[in-house]
């Protein structure tokens, strides 16, 4: 992609002291280029950002709750997002980590591809009206609140699938497969399989496993418990009551995710699980 950036917003980890001195550099050698820079933060140079602000891109220097943090700001905007990890596995950021230099370049020149990331509907019902609206990037949860398990109903397409007295539920993403539900067990899935991971944590049920689900499915998840929380990507939760429906689609709007260096998601998978293939049937 090859794109003339005007604007761009650092979205930066603020307690993260190399992320606040990258930001401060960045900033400044963009500014020289003549384009302008709002931040969430203080930045040098910079200018605040609000949510009417437009920018060509967003920067993100921090881990992966950084890049949902950025995901959420440019939600509806349709402004790709540029991540850099400071973080510890950062899956959604680049492979290698580049230089201010080389960032900055990529920047001026317009010079990174962008791939389109599915993200996930929730809604919240009680009493049959719907009182909440909202979506995902990586996971929702639903999950006890306390050290009683829940009870859930679990439908699939408006037929009945089972029952599950559980910790929790996950529903992910493509993306959020290799966040919460690979550590639960689910499977890996590449970001270009349209498709949404369903699996219960720690549940005593005769049929319990990770399952994926088309993206036209309707997944619902009724509450038969007197509470839990619905937690969407661990930064946005709410407190459900006994009768709650959750109602789980994918979403028509997809996150942009921008890459300075192109790379297969097999590679990201290895470089990022420092998976062993050096040797491998002597290559």
């Amino acid at each position: 992609m090859s794109k003339s950036i005007k604007s761009i917003l650092l979205v930066t980890h603020p307690m993260r002291a190399e992320a606040i001195s990258a930001a401060n550099e960045i900033a400044k050698l963009l500014i020289s280029k003549q384009i302008k820079v709002y931040s969430t933060i203080d930045t040098v140079g910079a200018n605040s950002f609000s949510d009417s602000d437009q920018v060509d891109l967003a920067v993100v220097l921090g881990g992966d709750g950084t890049m949902l943090r950025a995901a959420q700001i440019c939600r509806g905007k349709n402004t790709p997002i540029l991540g850099i990890n400071l973080g510890h596995v950062g899956f959604l950021a680049e492979i290698d980590r580049p230089s201010v230099a080389q960032i900055v370049d990529s920047i001026s020149a317009g010079s990174f591809t962008v791939e389109e990331r599915m993200s996930l509907n929730y809604q919240l019902q009680r009493g049959g009206k719907t009182i909440l609206d909202g979506w995902a990037l990586n996971e929702v949860l639903v999950e006890r609140n306390d050290h009683q398990m829940i009870d859930l109903f679990v439908q699939i397409d408006h037929r009945p699938l089972s029952r599950w007295w559980c910790d929790s539920v996950i529903c992910a993403t493509p993306t959020g497969s290799t966040a919460y539900a690979y550590s639960a067990g689910g499977p890996v899935v590449w970001p270009e399989v349209d498709a949404l991971v369903l699996l219960p944590l720690a549940a005593h049920a005769l049929f319990s496993r990770p399952m994926v689900v088309s993206p036209n499915s309707e997944i619902v998840l009724d509450l038969e418990s007197e509470s839990a929380d619905l937690n969407a990507d661990g930064i946005r939760r709410t407190k459900l009551e006994k009768s709650d429906r959750i109602i789980l689609t994918s979403a028509k709007e997809d996150v942009l995710l921008a890459h300075i260096k192109a790379a297969t998601f097999t590679d990201r998978l290895v470089a990022k699980f420092k998976l062993p293939v050096e040797g491998w049937r002597g290559e």
